[in-house]
Parts: structure tokens; sequence; C-alpha cells
């Protein structure tokens, strides 16, 4: 059933629904966390189940459930706290996760995962909370942008935040609009408490490989901040530092801090590709940020790769060695 279908049969269900709770896979699924679900898990008080005139039977957690048609109801996860959805109660996503946890199915892994990120979306300052709670004050947040473009350089930004910071909708740059981003950009640097920008060559890239470039720049981008931080979260990315470094993964949607950083590194390298775009306009820097695009990819094949195309990456790499052939050929 998907949640089309759910309502459908919550409609025909002849039980009061203020006396109880729709849980498990159903809940999931008109969160959005599910597509479909085979039953509809319920909850209520005792009182409330014993008036139900329902065939018994005992269920997952080896206590009485009843059970009618698809649906099924027992009293162990009846809770006060509860989602209002088309006027019917639904279990929170909070006591989902733990419900998740309790059943301990391997075949749940994916559905914790997304159960902690979208908990996490609901609180983007909790992990910057939490390390304030334990007497962290300076907490930078870190994150990069350009691992994947075929020229420039790699960009990372540090970002500390006051605790008042205030700036609603900001989340991963990837997911605003230029025009949103641009505006983050300034109100970010207005209130921060502190800022520092890493840049890291192509021709570094090619050195020591993106990975470790990338490394490299966030930890010059800590370093150009001039108050520093004493704590550090990143995009999942571990740094060696003589500071507390948390990663974590997805960290631009779930930490506000890194979310900050996010927005500073995009806006940096994007002017970046915009200026090397007036100077090479054939290669469409200004729409694909030198990421390997079939115009980006054309151009080079038509005009050649500039000093800025990162050598080490597979269509230049290509572009290169096909060139030595021609040349081996012609002599």
């Amino acid at each position: 059933m998907n949640k089309k279908e759910i309502f459908k049969k919550l409609d025909e269900l002849d039980l009061d629904k203020d006396k109880y709770l729709i849980i498990g896979g159903a809940a999931l699924v008109c969160q959005g966390i599910k597509k479909e679900t085979s039953d509809i898990d319920l909850s209520c008080n005792e009182e409330y189940y014993n008036n139900i005139n329902w065939d018994t039977k005992i269920g997952n957690f080896n206590t009485e459930i009843k059970y009618f048609d698809c649906f099924e109801i027992g009293t162990d996860f009846n809770k006060e706290k509860y989602v209002l959805i088309n006027d019917y109660r639904f279990m929170t996503l909070e006591d989902l996760l733990e419900l998740k946890r309790l059943e301990n199915r391997k075949e749940d892994k994916s559905i914790i995962k997304k159960l902690e990120l979208e908990i996490d979306l609901l609180d983007t300052y909790k992990n910057e909370r939490e390390l304030r709670k334990e007497g962290y004050k300076l907490i930078g947040g870190v994150d990069e942008v350009g691992r994947g473009p075929l020229v420039g350089p790699v960009v990372a930004a540090c970002c500390i935040l006051p605790e008042e910071f205030d700036l609603d909708g900001l989340t991963d740059s990837k997911k605003l609009s230029e025009k949103k981003r641009d505006y983050f950009y300034e109100e970010i640097k207005r209130q921060a408490i502190s800022y520092g920008i890493g840049i890291v060559s192509e021709k570094r890239i090619d050195e020591i490989n993106i990975y470790e470039a990338t490394k490299e720049a966030m930890t010059i981008a800590i370093n150009n901040c001039n108050i520093k931080p004493d704590y550090v979260l990143t995009d999942a990315m571990k740094l060696d530092l003589d500071i507390p470094v948390k990663p974590i993964i997805k960290g631009d949607l779930r930490s506000i801090t890194i979310s900050a950083a996010s927005v500073l590194a995009k806006v940096t390298r994007d002017r970046m590709m915009y200026e090397l775009d007036k100077k090479y306009p054939m290669y469409d820097f200004k729409n694909n940020v030198g990421y390997p695009t079939k115009k980006h990819l054309e151009a080079i094949n038509e005009y050649g790769i500039i000093d800025e195309h990162r050598r080490s990456y597979g269509p230049v790499k290509e572009y290169i060695e096909k060139n030595k052939e021609l040349r081996t050929k012609n002599e």
C-alpha cells in the first residue's frame, strides 16, 4: 500500500481515530521514509484495546495483538507525542527510529539511516548545541567544493558561527539557487565570528591527488581563520589536526555550520570559474563551472586543454595521451 491507499483504508476503519496511533510501516510511508507497506500497525491504550472486537494473536515482541484485514493493533507503542496528518495520529520520526532499532532487523538498516538523516534535518543546530554543552565555544564547520571538475582548484571554507546565528533556509549549497547562495554568502560573512578560505590549485591536485588536495585545502581554510576553532565539524572528511574533529556523513545537510562553509566555498569557486570563462568562453565554464559536461568535453576535443585543466583527470589525460600518440606517428 502506498500513502493514498493507506489513507483510503484508514477512512474505512471503524475505530475512533483519536484513540489510536499509526505506527510502523504505515507511519514511515505517510511521512515519506518508505514507499509502500503491506499492513497498517496501530497502537492504543489498554482500555480502548480491550473494547476492540477483533481476533487475537501473538505479535513480534511476544505480546498479544488484535488483527483485522490489513490492520494490527497492540498496546506496546502507544505514545502521547504524535504527528497529525489528515487528522490521523502518526508515530513521530524519533519514536519510529527507536522502534526500528528495537526490532533490530538487517533489512531495516537503510531505513534507520534515512530516519537518522530526516531527524537531523529537523534540527541542523543539534551537533553544535551538543558540543557547546561539552564546553566548546568556537565550532568550525568545514566543507569543500570542486572535487569532480576537470579544471580549476579545489576550494574549502571554514566557518565559525555565533550561538545566536539564524539564517532561515540555509542548507547544502548545491540545493540552493545561485541568487540564494549569493545572499547567504554575504549574510554568513556578516554574521560569522570568523571564516577562512583554502584554495589548492589544479597543479597541486595532479601532484598529490584530489583526496589529499581536499584535506590540504580544508587545513588551509582552518588556518586562514583569524579566530581559530576549538572543535571542527567536517562533511565526512577525516583531518589530522591538533584539535578535535568530527566527520559527519551528509554533514552539509545535518550541520548548520558545515552548510555555511559549503556556501562560502561554492560561491568562491564559482566566481573563480566565471572569471576563467571570460578568458576561455568556448569551454562554457560560466555554466558547467569546470565539470565534464558534453559542451566542455566537445570544447576539449576542438580547442585542446588550457593550463588550468587537471592533467590527472580521465578526459584530460585521454586527450593528452591521444595527442602524444598522434605526434609520435607523425614523427
